[in-house]
């Protein structure tokens, strides 16, 4: 059976940013695949202008998420002041832009979520990844940076704990995880969870690319969604739009 490295993604306050359009900056309900990747390669130690690390982080992986809470949404507005749009100008520092005459305040709106609580499982997609499962592990129980969830503002509330274990497929790795993981001892009281409350069932997603293993009648399949979270340039902040495949679970 194939191998699966889980980990947790837990954060008193996260956000999982969608395409960002002008004042607006709204969030999904649960992580990107860039996002996700991206925590990886912090990390790793990876920097946004290693393209080739970036690429190899994005092509040569798999990944599923088991979505078990998706936070209550919480929108924070800004105040900020910015100086007025001119042709052929451009500022290298902010506090050469808070040094021009000719500011002006705008205000934004950014989506979070708080007391999000997912659980994540990496794969490779080819015989010879760049780093080995056990490489990942390794650099998420020691980051080179910090990792957070989305924002430097949202740190994770409790440790990645990466596991490798063997599993017919992703979906069951990540519900055995749900069942036994380290940070299940504390899920019912970061959730607030009442004693013998009806359990919704689990959601868990992953791109379609890569569920080969599951049948076009597999029960457990619910819909197919379209995403814009595939890294194409970290550098340029680009990214390519795929084909997610959200299962449903049983509730445990």
């Amino acid at each position: 059976m194939p191998h699966y490295l889980t980990f947790a993604l837990v954060a008193p306050l996260a956000s999982f940013g969608a395409i960002a359009v002008g004042e607006r900056r709204s969030g999904w309900d649960r992580p990107g695949r860039s996002a996700v990747l991206g925590l990886v390669g912090a990390c790793l130690g990876l920097e946004r202008e290693d393209d080739a690390a970036q690429a190899a982080l994005a092509e040569d992986y798999a990944l599923a998420l088991l979505c078990h809470a998706p936070g209550r949404l919480l929108a924070d507005y800004h105040t900020a002041q910015v100086p007025s749009a001119q042709r052929g100008r451009r500022f290298a520092t902010r506090a050469a832009e808070l040094a021009t005459k000719d500011l002006n305040t705008i205000l934004s709106r950014r989506d979070y979520r708080s007391d999000a609580w997912h659980l994540g499982a990496l794969w490779p997609r080819g015989a010879v990844p760049r780093w080995s499962l056990e490489e990942l592990a390794a650099a998420m129980q020691r980051p080179s940076f910090v990792p957070y969830m989305g924002r430097k503002s949202c740190p994770l509330g409790l440790p990645l704990a990466p596991a490798i274990a063997e599993a017919a497929d992703a979906p069951t790795a990540l519900a055995a995880r749900h069942e036994a993981g380290a940070e299940t001892a504390f899920r019912d009281r970061w959730l607030n969870t009442r004693p013998g409350a009806p359990k919704d069932p689990l959601i868990v997603t992953l791109d379609s690319a890569d569920a080969v293993d599951i049948a076009a009648d597999d029960p457990r399949r619910l819909r197919t969604e379209l995403r814009r979270d595939q890294p194409r340039s970290r550098r340029r902040w680009q990214f390519d739009l795929r084909e997610e495949l959200v299962l449903q679970l049983a509730a445990p």
